[in-house]
């Protein structure tokens, strides 16, 4: 069991940090750092803060409602696992509190901060971003709201929603402020790519700057023709045959396989409660296969692929869908950690439905919409107008916003276009790319540009960036440790 150190935050300065912010007024804003105090005191409370002398820990810790989980140590930084008390909801903080997991990888406070978050849990190993290596800078990570452990007690899944969590943000960003007082930028990949920007359109003051990589926009739900025609180019016909071949093999051989599906769920303890069968999970799966192989492989990984699905073997078409979907994405064991963004697409993100042609009719179930991946006792209604809503500001009033994406990732074929015309904005692909997609694989030129713009953003630009962008390079040297994540296929159809 781990030990934690848990400040409190009372409800007198919850509710005193509420205010008009951003398109909607009332949501709370976080409690203001405390003024500086002596290097001596020890207390967590709210009496005066920590002297910009003191050790960074206990400048955290006199944050109100800041406390500490563990400090890892690592050459070169300070990393904390951090939580912070937040209100469940920002427009009525007086209905109880939840603890948000964050971590800190600090450098200097006279450096720049990046601000990160996934859109899912925060990993609690020290790493950096790819702007947090481009700046030499702090790094804050955050948990979105409603992934456990930050998750309120009971949960109201009602207060999961674009504008809660950025607001979180909002709360925790302004609480550091009076420590990391530099240039701050946020940053995500994927769901987290897409968090960045709501963050900047509903505290468009807070960043200087927003990097997102391979963000979705999906703007409206019911128009996913876009994906069609992405599936119907991507790669090559050679590639996509192979792909599509398998798939429908799976669904051909269904009796047998599930047959497989049956003893494989029963050794491992899984069960289907939530689909509401081991067929619904068997074709959930079988359908993700083609999108996860261009989300998560490239083009090269095609060989990999049966050939000739019709004389491959019945473990062969198994392994190929194991290795891409992952049979056990689909079982109530595999769903459990990902209800929060199943929740979130079937509310106010929206999901991809695509079509699948060359199936011929033998799915069931079609693309299986959010709502069967979530248990029947959360309600959910979809609220069309937030990703309009999201979509209109970043076409008309964005500024300061970098949008990387892969080439062939299926979740570029909806992407933000945000307006370019003296807002310093940009869309950068990367050939050939994935769902892994990053500055670091733009060709020169763009590269180059994408690495000035986040180095100018953050204030570190040096004089040669300044008068030259093709100069521009990450000011930290790149260490694999920290730096060297890559692409991780989670399965099923997320982003």
């Amino acid at each position: 069991m781990r030990k934690a150190l848990r400040g409190v935050l009372s409800l007198a300065v919850l509710v005193g940090t509420v205010s008009a912010t951003g398109a909607t007024a009332g949501a709370a804003t976080a409690a203001q750092p405390a003024a500086p105090r002596t290097a001596t005191a020890v207390d967590h409370g709210t009496s005066p803060g920590t002297a910009a002398s003191a050790d960074i820990k206990d400048r955290l810790l006199a944050i109100p409602g800041m406390s500490l989980i563990e400090e890892k140590p690592y050459e070169g930084y300070r990393y904390f696992v951090l939580e912070y008390t937040q209100p469940t909801d920002h427009r009525n903080p007086s209905k109880g509190t939840f603890q948000q997991r964050l971590t800190l990888l600090h450098k200097d406070t006279s450096r720049p901060t990046v601000f990160f978050t996934s859109g899912y849990n925060v990993s609690t190993t020290p790493s950096r971003s790819e702007p947090t290596r481009i700046i030499d800078g702090n790094q804050v990570s955050l948990e979105y709201r409603f992934f456990t452990p930050s998750r309120p007690s009971p949960a109201d899944w009602s207060k999961l929603d674009i504008r809660q969590a950025a607001d979180d943000q909002h709360r925790i960003f302004t609480a550091l402020k009076g420590v990391y007082t530099k240039n701050w930028l946020t940053t995500g990949g994927s769901k987290g790519g897409m968090t960045a920007t709501y963050y900047k359109r509903f505290h468009p003051q807070d960043m200087d700057g927003v990097v997102a990589y391979v963000a979705p926009n999906d703007v409206v739900d019911k128009e996913d023709s876009a994906y069609d025609r992405f599936f119907a180019e991507v790669g090559t016909k050679k590639c996509r045959d192979r792909l599509n071949g398998v798939q429908r093999e799976a669904l051909v051989r269904r009796g047998a396989l599930e047959k497989k599906y049956q003893e494989y769920a029963a050794a491992n303890g899984y069960t289907f409660n939530t689909l509401g069968s081991l067929d619904r999970a068997y074709e959930a799966v079988v359908m993700d296969y083609v999108w996860s192989f261009w989300q998560y492989s490239l083009l090269a990984d095609c060989d990999t692929i049966p050939a000739d699905a019709k004389s491959a073997s019945d473990q062969e078409i198994w392994d190929s869908i194991d290795w891409h979907s992952g049979f056990s994405s689909s079982a109530d064991q595999g769903l459990v950690r990902y209800v929060p963004y199943y929740y979130q697409a079937g509310t106010q993100l929206g999901s991809p439905t695509i079509k699948q042609p060359w199936l011929g009719g033998l799915s069931r179930y079609g693309y299986q919409p959010p709502r069967n991946f979530v248990p029947r006792a959360i309600p959910m209604k979809f609220q069309p107008q937030a990703m309009r809503d999201i979509d209109t500001w970043v076409r008309h009033r964005a500024d300061h916003m970098l949008y990387v994406y892969g080439e062939n990732d299926p979740w570029g074929a909806e992407r933000f276009r945000p307006g370019t015309s003296g807002r310093d904005n940009y869309v950068m692909t990367v050939p050939g790319g994935n769902h892994g997609a990053n500055v670091a694989g733009l060709v020169e030129e763009d590269r180059a540009k994408a690495t000035a713009a986040i180095l100018r953003w953050a204030g570190v630009a040096p004089a040669a960036v300044r008068e030259d962008p093709a100069q521009a390079k990450p000011l930290a040297k790149f260490d694999a440790r920290l730096d060297d994540r890559g692409v991780i296929n989670e399965h099923g159809v997320r982003p």
